[in-house]
């Protein structure tokens, strides 16, 4: 008669690892969003000269590429919308979020969530501005 004590340790073995997972996932934190009203802008626009790593308040969030084209988007009370079509910019914390920077006084201050219709503040980062 054949043996199920291997069968039995591998199952043990995948539903143990199955709870890791969900524990682990469990403990990556929320993105701050704090509402905020967009009042729609346009007009402006500029080229990012250099690479910046932007830091959200919590989670994560994507390099921002040199040589990317942003464009003005709506204005809210933290600063500039502003988006690329250059490449997707994402914020990750317990769930994965699209983001708009939010630009004051020639620096990211934070995300524009549009779907949320939220402000994630970030860590001041100066920008190289170019026209």
């Amino acid at each position: 008669m054949p043996s199920t004590g291997g069968a039995v340790v591998w199952t043990r073995v995948l539903v143990l690892a199955g709870f890791i997972v969900l524990a682990v996932a469990a403990c990556a934190p929320a993105i701050v969003q704090k509402p905020t009203q967009l009042a729609p802008a346009e007009g402006k626009s500029f080229r990012l000269g250099r690479a910046a790593e932007p830091s959200p308040s919590e989670g994560s969030a994507t390099t921002l590429r040199a040589g990317t084209r942003w464009e003005l988007v709506g204005v809210v009370s933290q600063g500039e919308v502003y988006r690329t079509r250059d490449q997707v910019v994402t914020l990750q914390g317990d769930d994965i979020h699209e983001g708009y920077i939010v630009v004051s006084q020639g620096a990211l201050v934070g995300f524009y969530l549009p779907v949320e219709r939220a402000f994630s503040p970030a860590k001041r980062l100066p920008l190289a501005i170019e026209p």
